[in-house]
């Protein structure tokens, strides 16, 4: 079993990282193998809405989200980090989760999801509400934990000094560890969900 987690920050060994470090202890002691990406300092653009990945499966802009498609695919959970910028998630972790969600073709439903916010002060309940929809959209359970996903810190190392936030991070990977092996099994008894074709509608028609 395995998480793929995605790092959102900018910056290497920041608390971002010291959040989802806390998460990948708990996940190699529960036997869940984890991948990290740290894609915050990457150029990533947003979506055009071309379409060509409709038709080749794939992204038109060849950069990480193609690298991360079939690493995704292959996951039984994913994992979402950002640092908080003006109450919102970092724009390139946006950018890149916009195409990664909308190019992969693939099933996603009952993949397990956890995001996670981490800021100065505020702002963390804004991001993790908007980095679940990811999830909400894709027939993804949710992970939660004993509090919103967040863990405060500014300067590198403050993190650190976040207790509960850090215990909330341990107990989330707990929970999540949980889902993916309950869903498992579950699967392998009942299969997945009956589904219905898609009834595209909008407001006009």
């Amino acid at each position: 079993m395995k998480v793929l987690i995605i790092n959102g920050s900018p910056r290497l060994n920041g608390n971002t990282a010291t959040a989802l470090s806390e998460m990948e202890q708990i996940f190699a002691a529960e036997g869940i193998e984890t991948e990290t990406v740290q894609i915050g300092n990457m150029d990533i653009r947003g979506c055009v809405a071309c379409g060509f990945c409709k038709k080749n499966g794939r992204c038109v802009f060849d950069d990480v989200v193609n690298e991360l498609a079939p690493k995704f695919e292959e996951a039984d959970g994913l994992v979402i980090a950002s640092p908080v910028y003006y109450a919102s998630a970092n724009a390139t972790l946006i950018a890149c989760l916009d195409r990664l969600f909308f190019s992969t073709g693939f099933d996603k439903t009952m993949k397990v999801g956890a995001s996670v916010a981490v800021a100065r002060r505020g702002g963390c309940s804004a991001t993790f509400d908007e980095l679940n929809k990811y999830f909400t959209i894709s027939g993804m359970p949710v992970a939660s934990s004993q509090y919103w996903n967040s863990v405060h810190g500014r300067e590198p190392g403050q993190a650190k000094e976040d207790a509960e936030g850090l215990q909330t991070m341990r107990a989330l990977a707990r929970n999540m560890t949980f889902l993916i092996k309950s869903i498992a099994l579950g699967k392998e008894k009942f299969g997945l969900p009956e589904t219905e074709p898609w009834q595209p509608t909008h407001f006009i028609r």
